[in-house]
This record gives structure tokens, sequence and C-alpha cells, in this order.
């Protein structure tokens, strides 16, 4: 996956150009002391700064003072907007990397004519809800801590992930690019999700507790093979990721007072 250009591999006049620019009478001398002085270059180099990082992608965390959110700025709206299209984002890469690992791996470990549908994931994590009244009756204080709940159970399973492809022989980069932009991007999201909650239902962090025996829980039954259990880990954190992005769109649609949102 692309990334921006490294602040230090970016081409830099060299010293005859700046040199250049007071040749031509005591105005120009004057203009180029101030264009090539240390306090301009500073603040050349803050815009270019301040550019990187708008390619690199705002992080969902309020910049203002912490990620509490006790001064953040931006508002709710704003705020879902990006956790959505982190979400999003997240979903749509787990999605290609569980069809990459698929292509790659699994022809080798199963016959030809044998297919593999991976784990059932029969995680009870988050309820989800079946019908349209059922929809209008969870509160997005609900929505909001089974979002969060998701986000932080998923977190160390990625790591154990990109711990084990690293140890592959064979696995291709690009594979290996996508968890680990995953897993940051998962960090970023529950940074996210954590300022939501501290601005719209007053609340700091909440720690998923026990983590250790709802990971036993959801990969109690994963094959033991390590290329299955593996693609049974993406191919559950696919269907998780599409609930996180459905919880949020339905969230961002309460916003705006529309009553019939809806997951159908």
């Amino acid at each position: 996956m692309p990334q921006p250009q490294p602040l230090d591999a970016m081409p830099v006049p060299s010293p005859e150009k700046w040199e250049g620019c007071g040749r031509k009478g005591i105005r120009r001398k004057t203009f180029a002391k101030l264009l090539c002085g240390p306090v301009v270059l500073q603040v050349w180099m803050g815009i270019l700064l301040c550019s990187v990082n708008g390619l690199l992608g705002s992080a969902m965390e309020c910049s203002d003072r912490d990620l509490t959110g006790a001064r953040c700025s931006i508002s709710v709206e704003k705020l879902l907007d990006r956790a959505i299209q982190h979400a999003e984002l997240i979903y749509r890469i787990s999605d290609e990397a569980r069809t990459l690992f698929e292509e790659t791996f699994i022809p080798l470990v199963m016959p030809a004519h044998q297919s593999y549908g991976g784990n059932s994931c029969t995680s009870n994590l988050v309820h989800i809800p079946t019908s349209k009244l059922e929809i209008q009756q969870i509160s997005d204080k609900w929505l909001l801590h089974s979002i969060l709940i998701l986000v932080q159970f998923w977190i160390d399973p990625l790591a154990d992930l990109q711990d084990s492809l690293d140890r592959y022989d064979n696995a291709p980069s690009s594979l290996l690019s996508k968890t680990r932009w995953m897993s940051t991007k998962l960090i970023n999201l529950k940074h996210g999700v954590l300022v939501l909650m501290s601005k719209m239902l007053d609340e700091g962090s909440l720690e998923q507790e026990n983590n250790e025996s709802v990971t036993h829980h959801v990969f109690a039954h994963a094959m033991a093979e390590q290329v299955l259990r593996d693609y049974t880990v993406l191919t559950c954190f696919k269907k998780d990721a599409h609930k996180m992005e459905t919880f949020l769109k339905l969230l961002r649609c309460r916003q705006t007072d529309n009553l019939i949102c809806s997951f159908f």
C-alpha cells in the first residue's frame, strides 16, 4: 500500500539557489534575508509538516489537548464521519486480506475438491438486533459500547496474526502490509470511539475485562493448523468489522433525527 514520501526524502533547494536571493540591490538583499532567514524557513517547514500530516489522514482522536475529548472542538457529526470512514476502510481491507490469504495458502493445505468455510465465529460479544422494532429500542450508549467492545477485542488477535504471518516463508508483502495497516487503523478507531463516548455520553475509557477468556471462546474450535487458524481470524474479523461499520452508520443516522434509521 503506497505511503506518503518521508519528510527527510523530499528534495531541498540547493545552497546556491538560496544564495541567489539577494544579488540585485539592497531591497532584494533585505527581502532575501527575510526569505532565507531561519524563522521563515521554520514557518515553511511547519507548513510542509502540516501538508504531510494531511496526506497521512487525520487521526481519529481530537488534537486540541488530549484523547479525553475534554477540549475537543470537532463536532460529533464530523467525528462520526471520520469514524465511519475508518470503519469502511477497515472492512474493505479486511475483505481484501482474507481473499488474498485464501487464494495464497488455503489450496496448499486443503485438497482441491474440498472447501473450507472457516470457523463459524460463534462469538456472542455483541447481540445483533434482528427486527426494526428492536433496532429502534436500542440506545446510542448501547451502540457505542458495542462498537468499543468489538474494537478492543480484536486489537490483540490482529497483533498475534501479524506475528504469525511474519513467520511465513512466502507470505505476500501486500498481505503483510494490509494486516499491519488494519492493526494501526483499529487502534485509531478505538481512540475515536472513546472521544465520541466522552462527547455523547460523558464517559471515559471502557476497558474490556477478561479479554483472554473471550478470545478462547471465539477460537476454541479453530483447527490446529496454523494456516487455517489464521484464516479463521481473518474471516471472523471481517464479520465484526462489518458490525462496527453498521453500528456507526446507524448512530450517525440517528443524529439527523431520521425516524426510519435501520440496518435493513
